[in-house]
C-alpha cells in the first residue's frame, strides 16, 4: 500500500513543479505583484528582447489575485495598487519600445540605457509626469520632437549613440538640470538650447563640434560643461556670462590660446591636449577664482611672471610641453600644492630636484628670487614716454584689466587712466617699475578695483590713498623699499591676500592684525622680530602665514593656538626651536609641538 502512495506524492510534486514554470521572457507574476505595491518595477539584466505586454498594462488590467481573494479583511488588498512610476529595463536586448508605453501615464523614472534601441516612440510625449528619461548606450539616431513637451523632465542622458542632429524644440525641456549628449556625432546644435536656463550640468564630450553656440550664455546655472573631444579651434568670448560656471572641460581639441573667460566662479580649467602655444597675462588675469588649472601636452614654451595673478590655484599640471625655464615667481602662489612638470626640456634644474615633489621645487624657484627688479640693459631712461605705454583698449573694456608693467617707469602716463576711466577697473598690474609712489590717480577706481600689484617698484611708504579702495581683494608689494603700512587700512574689510615679501619691515605691520578677513599672509625676507599670538588668534580667516627668513629669535608657543592656520612657514629665521626636524614635518607638526610648549 506505500508504493501507490509514494507514486502518488511523486507525481503530485511534478506536476506542482510544471504549474510554476514561467514561460521564456516572461516576467515573474511576484515582480507584478510587489511593483502594484511599490511604484517600480526593475527588470534590468534579464534578457529581455521586448518588453511584456503585462508591464505595459500592469495598472490597466485585473491583477490574478482579484479572482482568488474577495475579501475585505485580506492582507493582500489588490485594489489599493499604486500607480508605477519607476520602470527599469536597462542591460536588455530592447529593439523597440512600443507606443503602449503610454499605458504607463504616471512614469517618473524610465531607464532604457543599455539596450539595441535605433528609435524612440512618439507616445514618450505623453509621459507629462515623466522627471527622469536614460537612454545612453543604445543606437538611437535621432530625439522625437515629441519628448521635448515633457515639462517636468529634469534628467535626460543620451550618452554613446549615433545621433547626428537635436530637434530645435529641445528648448522647450525648461525644467531640464541635466543633459548628457556626449559620444554622438553631432556638428552643431540648436540655438534652442541656450532656453535650458535651470541647466546645472551639460556633457559636450565626444562629438564632431568645431564651434559652440553664443546661446550657450544664457545658461546661467551652469556649473559644469565638458565640450572635451571636439574639433574646436576657439572658444566665443561670450561664455564668460555662464556666472555659475565651475568647471570647464576642453580637452583633445583644436585650441591654440588659452581661453580667455573673464568667469566669475570658474575654479577647474581642462585645456590639456590641446595645440597651445603661450600663455599670456590678459588670459590669466580673467582666472580670478581658478584652483585647478590643466595645460598638459600642448606646446608651452614659457609662462609669464605675471603667473602669480592666479592666487587661488592650488594645483597646475604642465605635464609634456617645451618649457626650458620656470618664473621664479611661480613660487609665490600662496595656495600651490601640486605643480606637474614631466616630459619638459627644463634647464637649470636638476632632475632630482623635479622627482623631490612640489614643496622642494618651490623653495628652489623662492631662493631664486632676487632682492631687486633686473636693470634695462639697453640704457632706458627711468621714465616712459606716453606714447610708448601703449594702451590696451580691449583689456580695459573687456577684461577690467588694466596692465603698465616691465616699463621700469619713473610713473605711470596719464592717459592710460583717461583711457580707463569709468570702466570699472578690478585689476591693476604696475609691477616691475621704478615707481616710488602709488599713482595717486588709483583712487579713481575706488569702487571696482580689487586685485592691485605694485610689487617689484621703489615704494619706500605707502599711501594713505590706498585705503580707499575699498574694494580691494588682493594687494602685491613684494620687492619694494616699505618699513610700515597705514593704520586707516583696517578699513579695506574685503583684504584677503597681502604680499609683503622683500621688503625692510622691522615688525609686525600693527594694522594687519585689525583686517579680519586676512587669509593669506606674506611676509618672508624682511626684518621682523616679534608677532603676537594672541593679536593673530583673532585672524579666524588666516590660513597661509609666511614669515620666513626675518629675525625671529623666538617663536612664541601660544602661536600653536592660532587654529586656522593651514600653512605656516617659518624656516630661515636665527630661533632654536622648534628645530629643523620638527620643522621638517611639516605646520601641523609645528603646531603641534609649540602646543606641547604652552606652560599649564
Amino acid at each position: 500500500m506505500s508504493r501507490p502512495r509514494r507514486a502518488d506524492r511523486v507525481d503530485s510534486l511534478a506536476g506542482f513543479r510544471t504549474e510554476k514554470t514561467e514561460p521564456a521572457g516572461a516576467v515573474p507574476h511576484g515582480l507584478l505583484k510587489a511593483a502594484r505595491k511599490s511604484g517600480q518595477l526593475n527588470l534590468s539584466g534579464r534578457g529581455l528582447t521586448e518588453v511584456p505586454q503585462n508591464v505595459y498594462r500592469l495598472n490597466v488590467d485585473t491583477p490574478e489575485e482579484a479572482q482568488q481573494n474577495v475579501g475585505f479583511g485580506a492582507s493582500d488588498r489588490w485594489w489599493e495598487q499604486t500607480d508605477l512610476t519607476k520602470l527599469l529595463l536597462s542591460s536588455n536586448q530592447l529593439t523597440q519600445l512600443s507606443d503602449d508605453i503610454r499605458l504607463l501615464p504616471g512614469l517618473t523614472t524610465l531607464d532604457l540605457h543599455d539596450n539595441q534601441l535605433s528609435s524612440l516612440p512618439c507616445a514618450l510625449g505623453e509621459l507629462q509626469e515623466l522627471q527622469q528619461l536614460r537612454v545612453s548606450h543604445n543606437q538611437l539616431t535621432s530625439l522625437p520632437a515629441e519628448t521635448c513637451t515633457l515639462k517636468n523632465l529634469c534628467v535626460l542622458t543620451m550618452q554613446q549613440n549615433l545621433l547626428e542632429n537635436l530637434p530645435e524644440e529641445l528648448g522647450q525641456l525648461e525644467n531640464l538640470t541635466e543633459l548628457d549628449l556626449s559620444n554622438n556625432q553631432l556638428e552643431d546644435l540648436p540655438s534652442s538650447l541656450g532656453r535650458l536656463t535651470r541647466l546645472q550640468k551639460l556633457n559636450l564630450c565626444g562629438n564632431k563640434l568645431s564651434c559652440l553656440p553664443d546661446s550657450l550664455a544664457q545658461l546661467t546655472n551652469v556649473k559644469l560643461l565638458d565640450c572635451s573631444r571636439n574639433q574646436l579651434t576657439d572658444i566665443p568670448a561670450s561664455l564668460s556670462e555662464m556666472l555659475a560656471l565651475e568647471q570647464l572641460y576642453l580637452r583633445h581639441n583644436k585650441l591654440r590660446l588659452l581661453p580667455q573667460l573673464p568667469a566669475p566662479a570658474l575654479k577647474e580649467l581642462y585645456v590639456g591636449n590641446n595645440h597651445i602655444e603661450r600663455v599670456d597675462t590678459e588670459q590669466l588675469a580673467c582666472l580670478a577664482a581658478i584652483s585647478l588649472l590643466e595645460l598638459r601636452d600642448n606646446k608651452i614654451q614659457t609662462l609669464p611672471e605675471q603667473i602669480t595673478l592666479l592666487s587661488t590655484l592650488t594645483r597646475l599640471d604642465l605635464t609634456n610641453n617645451d618649457i626650458t625655464t620656470l618664473p621664479a615667481a611661480l613660487s609665490l602662489l600662496p595656495n600651490l600644492k601640486v605643480l606637474l612638470l614631466e616630459g619638459n626640456p627644463l634647464r637649470g634644474i636638476r632632475r632630482d630636484l623635479l622627482t623631490k615633489g612640489t614643496n622642494e621645487l618651490l623653495k628652489y624657484l623662492r631662493g631664486r628670487i632676487k632682492e631687486e627688479p633686473e636693470r634695462p640693459e639697453d640704457g632706458d631712461t627711468a621714465m616712459t614716454l606716453p606714447s610708448q605705454s601703449n594702451v590696451n583698449v580691449h583689456n580695459i573694456k573687456s577684461l577690467k584689466l588694466l596692465v603698465y608693467s616691465e616699463k621700469q617707469a619713473g610713473d605711470v602716463p596719464d592717459e592710460l587712466f583717461d583711457a580707463a576711466a569709468d570702466q570699472g577697473v578690478a585689476t591693476v598690474n604696475l609691477s616691475r617699475n621704478q615707481l616710488t609712489s602709488i599713482p595717486p590717480r588709483l583712487v579713481e577706481f575706488h569702487s571696482s578695483l580689487s586685485d592691485l600689484n605694485l610689487g617689484f617698484n621703489r615704494l619706500t611708504c605707502c599711501s594713505p590713498d590706498i585705503c580707499k579702495l575699498l574694494q580691494l581683494t588682493h594687494v602685491d608689494l613684494r620687492n619694494n623699499q616699505l618699513i610700515d603700512l597705514p593704520p586707516d587700512m583696517k578699513n579695506l574689510t574685503k583684504l584677503r591676500s597681502v604680499i609683503l615679501s622683500y621688503n625692510r619691515f622691522k615688525s609686525f605691520p600693527e594694522v594687519l592684525y585689525e583686517i579680519a578677513s586676512l587669509d593669506t599672509l606674506l611676509l618672508g625676507n624682511n626684518h621682523v622680530g616679534v608677532v603676537d599670538p594672541s593679536r593673530l588668534m583673532k585672524l579666524v580667516n588666516l590660513s597661509t602665514l609666511d614669515l620666513s627668513n626675518n629675525d625671529l629669535l623666538n617663536i612664541p608657543p601660544e602661536l600653536g593656538l592660532c587654529s586656522s592656520l593651514r600653512c605656516l612657514t617659518l624656516e630661515g629665521n636665527p630661533f632654536r626651536t622648534p628645530r629643523a626636524a620638527i620643522m621638517a614635518k611639516g605646520t601641523d607638526a609645528v603646531m603641534e609641538y609649540l602646543r606641547s610648549r604652552i606652560p599649564t
